[in-house]
Order: structure tokens, then sequence, then C-alpha cells
């Protein structure tokens, strides 16, 4: 059975979520107190791993800012209302018992309420159900003569307990009737084969993790006692791995055994750990199993203590696993409840994880979400709530809901659940914002080797300046570098801090003005760039500071700048620089834009550049001083390209 859709009503903050789609994997994105615990927990409930779990309590759980407004007669009891859709292999099991044809509609709704009764809504063919049992039973024909008109299992049942005196085939076709339908009735039957049918919801909290030192004296007293918290819980199934629990492993006269299978639950959990834990690969979990020490802290000055310790290979010492971070204790605990209970549940289960990458680091947070999509989304739908970008999928926007605690013309609303991701309150959307903006910066880079420059006029100017060479058969530049605008030489260190680390070969061609000295410095001692891989463009001019329009040179920078803004001869910069003009010629066209009427277009670098593409075939026959520009152009290019060798 797959779960498509469901709605949540009349549960802590949620008045009404209205219905929305469940994917294979879907992310439920909102800000802290918007109800995506309480959405979670609201499913769980549906059939949870511990039974007792399951109960809808109307006096805790139903919404306070309403509980008031009704009689506990009157009081709304719906719940949960899902719509599941039949697999082959439940028709298969529903056919195996009432016959072929028995469904109708793969489409199943079932819902739950304060009543904590399950309420099918199922098609059943149920004249078809009599059929197939009668013929099944090789009635003859006058045996069959008063059943031809019979529609349901319960009057088939009837009618034959009426029959004065049945024969041999309608008494065993009465026995397998009363043996398939105890209750007597078709529905009842197939019901209750859906709910065994039924997956299983696991909800692992942020905050439901295992505890590195345990009392086994106080687990057994609390187990006895009908009192296990989930933490105890989480130990259990740790021991079941084992293939030992708490009331055998005090027994055991022998530790040598117990050592032997713990070693070996050791290191399956640290394989599995490891292979989507990125974080430090040093580490490797250890139990240890002795006598309490008197003056320890109770529970655990009496009786034997379990302790799982964490040993960092690296370093060679060990620590208590409860001193570990809290996103890997986290994890940890995750994978020991989550392998137990495929242990012990037959059948499907369906994950719902509340803020599963609360406390990892961001790296960290996508090796969970990897783990998510490679282990546990081919086997099981995953339902998890989250409010971080690096938990959110970019590829799979559509697999997101928002989650908001609405207030409407003062009005609450309660918790709404949205598949519309776009149209929600800004605060919400940050971390879907977010997602994308860093997926977007991932796709600058699409090559192995990247030059980073300052700004988009200077990725024109390369590849104009390229275009050139290659038609005068000169230097060009290597065809393997992408060239990717930083924004300025402040940001450049900045990108590479970011985008370096992805196994990319950078570059850097930087402008050189008054002050920047010291950051290119800086740049050229980054550890991500390779020494070397920082060039300023004055080196190719005869001047002590230049910008990308300085490799072009004064003449034909000045003439690009007049036909770009097509200036009058009046307004036109001057053949000759003026007393006193910037050594930069781009930091002069600026001073000398800022003495033109507002008429006139301001200036900006990219215009010239955009335009000098564009115009390309007409402007290189009367550009000034081209065969020196692209001198210096190409003298670039070959100190680029020889950093590929």
């Amino acid at each position: 059975m797959e779960l498509h859709r469901l709605r949540v009503k009349n549960f802590k903050s949620i008045d009404d979520s209205g219905e929305f789609a469940i994917g294979s994997i879907t992310c439920l994105v909102g800000k802290n107190e918007s109800g995506k615990t309480a959405l979670l927990q609201a499913i769980s409930k549906l059939k949870p791993v511990v039974s007792s779990h399951g109960l809808f309590d109307e006096v805790m759980e139903f919404p306070r800012n309403t509980y008031s407004d009704f009689t506990d007669e009157d009081r709304p009891k719906e719940v949960l209302w899902t719509q599941w859709e039949l697999q082959d292999s439940d028709i298969e099991a529903i056919e195996d018992l009432v016959g072929p044809g028995a469904i109708t509609n793969r489409t199943i709704i079932l819902e739950k309420g304060y009543d904590n009764t399950l309420k099918w809504t199922v098609d059943i063919a149920h004249q078809v159900i009599v059929r197939t049992f009668i013929d099944d039973a090789g009635l003859y024909a006058e045996e069959t003569a008063e059943l031809e008109s019979i529609n349901t299992v319960s009057d088939l049942i009837k009618a034959l307990k009426g029959v004065p005196s049945p024969s041999e085939r309608q008494t065993s076709l009465l026995t397998e009737l009363t043996k398939v339908f105890p209750q007597g009735a078709a529905t009842s039957a197939v019901h209750k084969l859906l709910e065994e049918l039924l997956p299983t919801f696991l909800y692992f909290g942020n905050y439901e993790a295992m505890k590195g030192e345990v009392s086994l004296q106080q687990i057994a007293t609390s187990k006895a006692n009908g009192e296990l918290s989930m933490p105890d819980r989480i130990f259990e199934a740790l021991l079941e791995m084992a293939g030992t629990k708490v009331e055998e492993i005090q027994e055991i006269k022998r530790f040598e055994p117990l050592i032997a299978k713990l070693e070996a639950v050791s290191n399956r959990l640290t394989r599995e750990i490891f292979r989507y834990w990125s974080q430090n690969k040093h580490l490797a979990i250890e139990f240890r199993f002795d006598a309490a020490r008197p003056e320890d802290k109770p529970p655990l000055n009496t009786g034997y203590i379990f302790r799982t310790r964490i040993k960092n290979t690296r370093h060679g010492a060990t620590i208590s696993f409860d001193e570990r971070s809290t996103g890997f204790v986290w994890f940890f605990s995750f994978l020991v409840w989550f392998s137990q209970v495929k242990e012990r549940f037959s059948g499907s289960i369906i994950l719902l994880l509340d803020e599963p990458g609360l406390n990892l680091h961001a790296k960290a947070q996508n090796d969970l979400l990897r783990y998510i999509k490679e282990k546990l989304e081919p086997q099981h739908e995953v339902v998890y709530s989250t409010h971080s970008p690096f938990m959110i999928d970019p590829e799979r926007l559509l697999s997101v809901r928002t989650v908001e605690d609405v207030i409407k013309n003062d009005e609450v609303l309660g918790t709404k659940v949205r598949e519309d991701v776009l149209a929600t309150e800004r605060d919400t959307l940050f971390p879907l914002q977010a997602a994308l903006g860093y997926e977007i910066a991932q796709t600058l880079f699409v090559g192995q080797y990247i030059i980073l420059v300052e700004g988009p006029s200077d990725l024109l100017y390369f590849q104009w300046a390229s275009e050139q060479l290659r038609r005068r058969k000169q230097t060009t530049l290597d065809s393997r570098w992408v060239i990717t605008p930083a924004g300025s030489i402040d940001k450049i260190a900045s990108f590479a801090s970011l985008f370096g680390g992805k196994g990319v070969h950078l570059a850097a061609v930087t402008d050189l003005g008054h002050g920047d000295r010291n950051k290119v410095q800086r740049l050229r001692e980054h550890e991500l760039l390779r020494a070397g891989h920082v060039l300023t463009v004055e080196t190719y001019t005869s001047k002590s500071e230049a910008d990308v329009e300085d490799l072009l040179g004064r003449s034909a920078y000045i003439a690009l700048v007049n036909e770009t803004y097509n200036l009058a001869k009046s307004h036109r910069l001057p053949a000759k620089p003026p007393s006193g003009a910037p050594v930069r010629v781009a930091k002069e066209v600026e001073a000398h834009f800022a003495t033109l009427p507002p008429t006139i277009d301001q200036y900006n670098h990219f215009a010239p550049a955009a335009y000098l593409v564009e115009h390309s075939p007409t402007l290189v026959t009367s550009l000034p001083e081209l065969d020196a520009a692209l001198g210096r152009f190409e003298a670039l290019f070959k100190d680029l390209n020889s950093l590929l060798s």
C-alpha cells in the first residue's frame, strides 16, 4: 500500500491542515512552531511501531483554542484522513482470501479519530465474492437454486444455516465461509486484512537518542512496569541486534560470547554509519559491559552498566557516546532503531523523521539526504521536516510541502500545509530560497578549469580577444578554461573557498587599483589557489594600476566608449588624457561622464564590452592600436594556458 494523500484535523495546533499529496520522499518545510512536529505525530498514530503510541487523546491533543467551544458529545472526533493506492501485492493478498475481482478500485480511504478506530472506505464487489465461493464449492444445480439471488456473504451464510438438511458440499461451503469470514461479512474480513497490510509508521524525533551509559537494572525495572522510554527502547534494539535481551545479559556467566556478539554489531554499525558519514572517518564504535562503580551517580552506581564509547583511531582515545556531537548520536540511534524495526515488522514501513538534520553540519546534512535517497527511498516512503536549506533537494522541489501557522485578519486558522511552494510567507520560503540560491551558485562552475574574474565585462573582453586571436592564428585562451565572474576582488577569495574544494583547478585574473595590493597578496596566499595562479592585469600594461579595459589600451577604449554612447563631438572623450586624469582608463571615463549632462546615459563597464562583441566586425577595422591590444591579451592567455600543464 502506498500513501498518496492525507489531511489532519483537530490535533494540537492543527484545526485543518488541508489535503495534500505524499510522494516517495516528502519534505515538510516550515519555521519553528509552525506545526511540523504535530503533523508528523498525528500521522504516526495511524499504526505506530509501539502500539501504545497510537492512541489519540482528546483531552490532551484537541486544539486548546477551540476545546471549550464544544461539549464532550458534539466535539469533532475526526483527526486523520488518508488516501492509499493498493499495489499488485495487496490485490493478490486480497484475492487469495476472497477471490479474484473482489476489489473494484485500487484507491482506498482510511480514517482515524479520537474514537481510535480505523474506518475504511473500500469498493468491494460483494456479489463477485459470493459467486466465487459458490462456484468453488462445486454445488449441484439444485443446491444453488435458492442462492442465486444472494449478494452478500452474510446473507449466504444465513441461507446456508437455514438449509434443513444440508448436503456435504453445502456444509463444506459453510465451514469455509465461517473460517474466512469469522465475523460473518466480507467487509470486516477485507478490512482486517488491509489492517495487516497497512505499513507501520516509524516516527523518529530529533531528541530520541540512545544513552551512552545504561543501567541494566533500571531498564529491567522500567520494562517490567511498562515504562520504557524511547532511549531505553533503542538500547533494547541494540541488544536485539546482538541476539540477546536485558534479562539474558544479566544472567550471562561468560563474557566472551557476549563480547563477540557486541563486536560484530559494532563492526556492522560502523560500516553502515561511515558509508554515509563523511565528517570524520577515523571513528569506531566500542561497547563495554562491566560492574557499576559505587561513586557514580544513580542509577549508574549499582548492578551492571552497559557503556557505548566512540574511539578516535587517529588520536587513540575514546569518549562517551553522550559526549559526541548531537548529530552523530542522532544518526547512530536512528540506524539502530530502524534496523531492528525492519526485523520486527515484515511489512512495509513509512518513515516520519522530525528535523533529522537539526544538529548536523551542512555537509553532514547532505550525507543524510543522500542516505534517505539511496537507502530509504527505494523501499520506504519517507516524510521528513526541516527548516534547513541543506536538507532540501533543489532537483525535487515538487516534493516539498510548506507548513505554516496561519493568522488571517486576526483570526487564528492554525497549521496549514501547501503544495504550492512558491506562494507562501517569506520566513517559510527562506530555506527554499537558500537551497535554490546555493544550487544556482553551484551551476556557475561548468568545467574542471575555472578562471575567476571580477565582472561580466571581463568575460566578454576575454571571449572577444580570444576570437580575434584565433582569426589571426595566434595564441588563444585554451578552451578548457571556463570564465566565471565573481563580482570583485574581495569576492574572488570567497568563491574560491566555496567551490575550490569540488575538484576544480582555479586561477584568478584581477584588476589592480590603489589599495588593492594587500588584497591581491592575501588572494595569492589563499590555500585553494595554487602558486602563480593569481594574475593581475597591470603586469601586461606599462601602468602601475590597471583594469581589464587597460589591456585594450587608452586609445582603443576611448574610441569604443565614444561609439558605444554615440557621444556628440562636444561630449566625446579627448584623444589625449587631460592633466591630472586617473591612471586607469575606466576611472578616467567615469570622471568624464560625471561632467556630462544628465540626458546622456550613465557610464557602466558592461555597455562598452557588450557593444564591442556585438559590433566587432566593423570595430576591428576602426579601433586604434588594435595590434598592441591583442598582443597584451595574447601574453595574458599564454600565461593562463601554462597553468594547465
